[in-house]
């Protein structure tokens, strides 16, 4: 092939090339947005739009586009509904002609026009004013008359648009309380003294996630608190729009109002926001309210009201002994029920004092985290001196080891002659430092746990269901032997070979693992007829594929709510919930099928 041939090749591959793109990338754009435009009233896009101004009968609307959104500025000056807004922009700007119904028509009150029902003026950016008169809906209410400014034809257009150009202002207005945003608030002012013999109190974020309440006083203030207040200001609607300009504001309480302030940004952006409560109104289930700079007063939801903090006591931070739980690696337990020794055995737990037993991990978590959850209902004393005074003999010591400390953080309890909510109280205190504090009265009882409370009762060995190969169980004298044939296919095979009910054996291998006792009916096993152990009603079996026994238990007589059970492999009695026992007894009846 020649140096002229491959030329030429070169260059038609290049220009197909070139036109490819030009047609995909330039072109076919073009062509997508003539043909969105294709049959509407105006050649126009709503972000184009700079100022809308809506005349109807005894009211002019005015709305212009800001660098946040829109505001209004007829018949009332505040904020707009940007949604709202936005959306009669775009029902203006796509409405498409349905058709000419007359291209000069004789009469322009025929169709509702002379006066219209409404006046619409867009301003455009770039282009002169768009102006469209709007008549009477037809006969069948499906379709509106319509006639731009300037132009004689009458038009057709959707219902649609008298709709949106109906709405009433309050539902172009605005009904967000507060605009901020929550993650720049570094700091907020609650003055309570226009409603309350209260104190004006300040409350700073130093981080994330994080307050401290910094007047009247210096302390740590409940993060939940703090973001439930903000999220309900955040998300707080005007219920109504009472007043935009009222002679008087004692009327609504705001003459004397409470007031929040916040404080968002940092340094030269630093800028505050402003919201006046004044007073609730039962009956309307709200309460009176004026953003700081406008003049109008709102009627908003009683619960903003409810959750705004009002006290130091409702800010400050209830938690009574902050600690990592995942950190923990020892905790030592002194209460009634005795002294015990916890450490950290992998991901589970192990008893270690009095004696070296594995603990319930499930057990012991309950305990850690009702420590994690304790909160403070009352508050006794802020100085640590005063805890030998209000805790002079603990009834509970709870000492938790963190991973890398040298001490414990120790949590004293005592019980208290005070109340709750009509609910009994304990006092509780951490070792060396304040507050002496009131909490539930149930934490008592739930911390005073002794080594019985804490060990681990499960009857059997920990085992894997999908270990367990065959299962043999007697009842009656009678054997039932199922083994695994696959995953989880399971057959008989004594007394006589046959299909399982599959879910039922799947019953059985949970209601195993499951079993925990209550209490050691006889350590030794001494009197197994006393237990009704002599002659057991159930015999169940475990084996792996080997042929090695998972495990074995037998199953004795019933007093009352308990049942008595004993390993195969050990003499002990165990005491377990007879509602346990219930699908063991009906396994040998149900399996088979």
């Amino acid at each position: 092939m020649s140096w002229k041939t491959v030329t030429v090749l070169v260059i038609l591959v290049a220009g197909l090339g070139g036109f490819f793109y030009y047609d995909t990338y330039w072109l076919e754009p073009v062509r997508e947005k003539k043909e969105s435009v294709k049959g509407r009233l105006w050649d126009v896009e709503p972000k184009d739009v700079e100022v809308l101004i809506i005349k109807r009968k005894g009211e002019t609307v005015r709305i212009r586009r800001t660098d946040t959104g829109w505001e209004l500025l007829e018949p009332v000056k505040t904020r707009a509904d940007r949604g709202a807004v936005d959306g009669i922009v775009s029902t203006l700007v796509t409405a498409r002609v349905d058709r000419e119904v007359a291209a000069t028509p004789g009469k322009l009150d025929e169709f509702g026009l002379v006066p219209p029902e409404t006046e619409v003026t867009l301003e455009v950016k770039g282009r002169a004013p768009l102006a469209l008169l709007v008549g009477a809906k037809s006969p069948t209410g499906a379709w509106l008359f319509a006639k731009e400014s300037g132009k004689p034809a009458v038009v057709a257009l959707s219902e649609i648009v008298a709709r949106d150009l109906a709405k009433p202002v309050t539902e172009l207005r605005d009904r967000t309380v507060l605009a901020f945003d929550r993650k720049g608030v570094g700091q907020v002012d609650i003055q309570l003294l226009g409603q309350l013999s209260g104190e004006t109190i300040t409350v700073e974020s130093p981080e994330a996630g994080k307050w401290r309440v910094t007047k009247p006083r210096v302390l740590p203030a409940d993060p939940d608190v703090m973001a439930d207040f903000l999220e309900k200001l955040d998300g707080a609607k005007a219920k109504d729009f009472v007043e935009d300009a009222p002679r008087s504001l004692a009327p609504y309480g705001l003459d004397r109002p409470a007031t929040v302030t916040l404080w968002i940004g940092k340094d030269k952006e630093r800028a505050s926001r402003s919201l006046l409560f004044g007073r609730e109104d039962k009956e309307k289930k709200g309460v009176y309210v004026m953003r700081s700079g406008e003049p109008g007063v709102l009627l908003v939801g009683e619960e903003l009201w409810t959750a705004v903090p009002k006290s130091v006591g409702v800010l400050r931070d209830k938690v009574v002994l902050a600690y990592q739980y995942d950190k923990v690696s020892r905790v030592e337990l002194a209460g009634p029920r005795g002294a015990l020794t916890l450490e950290r055995d992998g991901i589970g737990w192990k008893l270690t004092a009095p004696e070296a037993l594995k603990a319930d991990t499930g057990a012991v978590n309950g305990i850690l985290w009702r420590i994690r959850d304790l909160r403070a209902s009352g508050f006794l004393a802020e100085e640590a001196t005063a805890i030998a005074r209000f805790v002079p003999k603990p009834e509970v010591t709870v000492k938790l080891w963190e991973e890398g400390a040298k001490e414990p953080k120790v949590l004293f309890l005592a019980s208290s002659r005070e109340t709750r909510g009509g609910q009994p109280a304990a006092v509780a205190a951490v070792e060396g430092r304040g507050p002496v504090v009131l909490v539930d009265g149930k934490a008592l009882d739930d911390l005073a746990r002794g080594p019985d409370d804490l060990r681990d009762k499960s009857l059997l060995p920990a085992f894997d269901m999908g270990d367990v190969k065959r299962a043999r169980l007697v009842s009656g004298g009678a054997p039932l032997v199922v083994e695994r044939k696959g995953e989880s296919d399971w057959q008989v095979v004594e007394p006589k070979r046959g299909g399982t009910k599959e879910r039922r054996v799947a019953d059985l291998l949970v209601s195993l693992k499951a079993l925990r006792w209550k209490s050691i009916a006889s350590a030794k096993g001494e009197d197994a007829a006393r237990f009704g152990l002599d002659k057991p009603e159930l015999d169940i079996a475990l084996h792996k594929g080997d042929g090695s026994e998972i495990a074995g238990v037998l199953v004795g007589k019933s007093e009352g709510p308990l049942t008595y059970l004993k390993l195969r492999a050990s003499p002990t009695v165990y005491a377990v919930d007879s509602s346990l026992i219930g699908d063991l007894r009906k396994a040998p009846a149900e399996i088979p099928g």
